[in-house]
């Protein structure tokens, strides 16, 4: 009969492999993963509430700038709380002041305090016609509008598609704490992925 090996005797290729190191690392690295994930999340959830919201475009009122169906990225963050400043060219995100359950994309052409009229078509600010190169002369119409005066805290809001928007030449003006986002960046689809100007 013969003896049995002491352990020094045994080769090491032979050995058997020391698992709990191994079974250590494996959790340590399954928790390291969790823990990125559920960071990643909650910092993609601030983002979405408080600063960028992804929202789909849904009719033809903004042609060419917008088309219909596409998505877009709006900044919320600007005009949250009263903080940013609304400009003239603007795109922007408001409730509908006619049923706040919709939302609507328009562009601000007339300020708190502006005289405005529109004039076969042209808006007229202050006695100036504006300068609108995001109105092609197709998407044009030849409406008049009388001239008024946008009370503070309003804005007037027109679609670039003038001849197939709904905006403030038939509901009239919208108020400062209705918007609540400016549209940034389309991300889809990709051939239109860009800035919104």
């Amino acid at each position: 009969m013969s003896e049995p090996l002491s352990p020094s005797a045994v080769p090491a290729s032979l050995s058997l492999p020391d698992t709990e190191p191994r079974r250590a690392s494996i959790a340590a690295t399954t928790l390291a993963w969790f823990r990125d994930l559920l960071l990643s999340l909650l910092i993609a959830i601030l983002i979405v509430l408080f600063l960028y919201r992804p929202v789909k475009v849904e009719g033809t009122s903004m042609m060419p700038t917008l088309q219909d169906g596409e998505r877009l990225f709006i900044n919320q963050f600007s005009y949250r709380f009263g903080l940013g400043h609304i400009s003239r060219g603007d795109t922007v995100v408001f409730w509908f002041p006619g049923d706040i359950s919709k939302s609507y994309i328009k562009r601000v052409v007339g300020l708190p305090g502006d005289k405005i009229e529109i004039d076969d078509g042209y808006v007229v600010v202050d006695g100036k016609k504006l300068k609108e190169s995001y109105v092609p002369q197709q998407y044009r119409d030849h409406q008049s509008y009388g001239l008024t005066t946008v009370p503070p805290n309003d804005y007037f809001v027109l679609g670039d598609h003038r001849d197939a928007s709904n905006d403030s030449r038939a509901w009239g003006f919208v108020p400062r704490s209705y918007i609540y986002g400016k549209a940034v960046f389309v991300f889809w689809p990709l051939d239109e992925l860009g800035t919104v100007n």
